[in-house]
Formats: structure tokens, sequence, C-alpha cells
């Protein structure tokens, strides 16, 4: 393992809003940011090339923060897919399952995602692992759990031997939170990025345009983002009134 620096942290990146809006707080936080992002068998591409967007767009409107921003790695999981009959991997309508999960639901996904993480941070010396994960305002995904990652942060200390965190900034924000905090680590600017180039529609759509960002403004992913946005600029307006 190269030796550890906890001024650098590594940022579960996907494209969508939670997402970049961990890397605009870790890149207000750390030295040196690395990224991650996973193919696993996507039913869509969207939010990957959702990625390569922000990047750009962060070189171009934040440079002190692009400054910071070191290597970005890509993983294929495409097997998880394979292995998923989920809405996420398969062109099928998004309902509520037997489980009482809804069927967007990828068992195991963060589980994976944070456990490639740490072999990436582990051999890169990178011990602070970020991830958009929240239990205030979800779709009760059992992965998400401020519980369920405490308890993974543990197993990858015992079954590595290094001082591994996950850090969640979003875990205890609701969306109206989440889109304030955008707004109070870069301004207008970066909420203008987030609507403009993020992606978290679960149904891939990139061609209807709301004052929120792009999407069908009907899968849950976008009905959480739209209330959050609403209630965020409603709340705005009530404080300058």
């Amino acid at each position: 393992m190269v030796g550890a620096d906890m001024s650098n942290a590594l940022v579960l990146f996907s494209g969508g809003q939670d997402s970049t809006v961990c890397l605009a707080w870790a890149l207000t936080r750390y030295d040196q940011v690395e990224t991650v992002g996973f193919r696993y068998g996507q039913r869509h591409d969207a939010e990957l090339k959702a990625r390569e967007a922000v990047f750009d767009a962060l070189t171009q409107d934040f440079p002190d923060w692009a400054a910071r921003r070191g290597q970005d790695h890509a993983v294929d999981l495409s097997a998880l897919g394979q292995i998923s009959e989920t809405a996420l991997t398969r062109d099928t309508e998004i309902k509520m399952s037997a489980s009482g999960l809804p069927n967007t639901f990828v068992p195991g996904r963060n589980i994976l995602f944070f456990t490639y993480a740490a072999a990436i941070g582990y051999r890169r010396g990178i011990m602070r692992l970020v991830g958009g994960m929240c239990e205030t305002d979800y779709s009760g995904y059992p992965d998400c759990r401020n519980e369920t990652l405490a308890n993974l942060e543990k197993s990858l200390r015992l079954g590595t031997e290094a001082s591994f965190s996950i850090e969640t900034p979003l875990m205890w924000r609701d969306k109206a939170e989440t889109w304030a905090l955008a707004d109070a680590l870069g301004g207008e600017r970066l909420v203008n990025l987030i609507v403009e180039h993020t992606h978290s529609c679960y149904r891939g759509v990139r061609d209807s345009r709301h004052d929120w960002g792009y999407g069908c403004g009907e899968c849950p992913a976008c009905e959480l983002r739209a209330a959050g946005y609403a209630k965020w600029r409603g709340a705005g307006q009530q404080d300058t009134a």
C-alpha cells in the first residue's frame, strides 16, 4: 500500500446530482480528490455521459477546484447487471417489488462500489472514501443507510488493516438541503452546472428540460429532485421576502 495521505479523498462519482455535490464538497476540503465511476450494466448510459460533461464544466467554471482534481478511475462491474433483475439494469416498468422496495434497488451495489473504491484507495494511499448516500428522503434502499455504511467501514478496516473512512455528507440532508449545500459550496454557478449537466433520471431522458434539470419528470428520482428544488427555491424566496 502506498503511504496513506489523509489530505486526499476518493469520491464515488456517477454524474448525478448527489455525487456532483459530494465532489464539490470534497474539492473544497481536500488537497487532492480522485474519482471513481462504475459501469454496472445500467439500462442507459446517460449518467456515464454526464460524468464527462460535469468534469468539463468544473474545469471551465471552477479552475481552483479543477487544480485539485486528480485521476478518474473507471471500473467495469457489468456482471452485477447480468445477475440483477431491476429497473435500473433492465428495460422494465418502475414499480414496488414484493419485498416492499422499489425495483430500482440493485442489491449489493453500494457495498460493491465501496469495496472496489477501497481497493483503489489501498493501492493509491487514499483512505477517505466519499459517497452521496442519504437516508433522509430516499427510496428505502438498505445499502444507503448510515448503519449499513458504518458497518461496511468497519469491515473494510478489518479486511485491509487500513484506516478507511466512509464519508457521506448528504446522509442527513433532504433534497432541498442538498440544493442548498450546492449553492453554499459554489453559488449559482454550481447550481446551474447541476441543472444543465448532471443526470439522475432513472429512464435516461435527456430531451425534456425542467427548472431542476433534465429528466422524464415522473420517475422517483425526478420527482424527488423536482420536489427538493421547489422546496429550496421556495424557502429562499421566503427568506428574502
